[in-house]
């Protein structure tokens, strides 16, 4: 099965906890340097997608109210999303050990 490449993203991003929609945006853009910017609606159509392959699972914890909004649903992998992004990490490496092999990188 093919995974996107803002679907991985995404489960990289609750690969540690369970974020809520702005959440994962804002990880996204920490774990990346800035480098990637998950829009809006990018996010959602991805996040829909996940849910109906079962990556994803909305969470039913919250956190205390006065820490909260009401509106915000949050997300957690699923073991079948862990399985997915674990296997798309590893497709990852293989292709980065043969740039290295093929001295396409700089740095070790």
């Amino acid at each position: 099965m093919s995974i996107r490449p803002i679907e991985f993203q995404i489960l990289l991003t609750l690969a540690r906890e369970e974020r809520h929609g702005y959440g994962i945006m804002q990880e996204a853009a920490r774990l990346t340097g800035g480098d990637v910017q998950i829009e809006a609606g990018t996010l959602y159509r991805a996040l829909h997608r996940m849910l109906k392959a079962g990556w994803v699972a909305e969470s039913g914890r919250r956190p205390a109210a006065d820490l909260d909004d009401e509106r915000r649903r949050y997300y957690r992998l699923t073991p079948l999303g862990r399985r997915m992004a674990s296997a798309e990490a590893e497709r990852l490496a293989r292709l980065v050990g043969a740039a290295r092999a093929n001295r396409l990188l700089t740095r070790a």
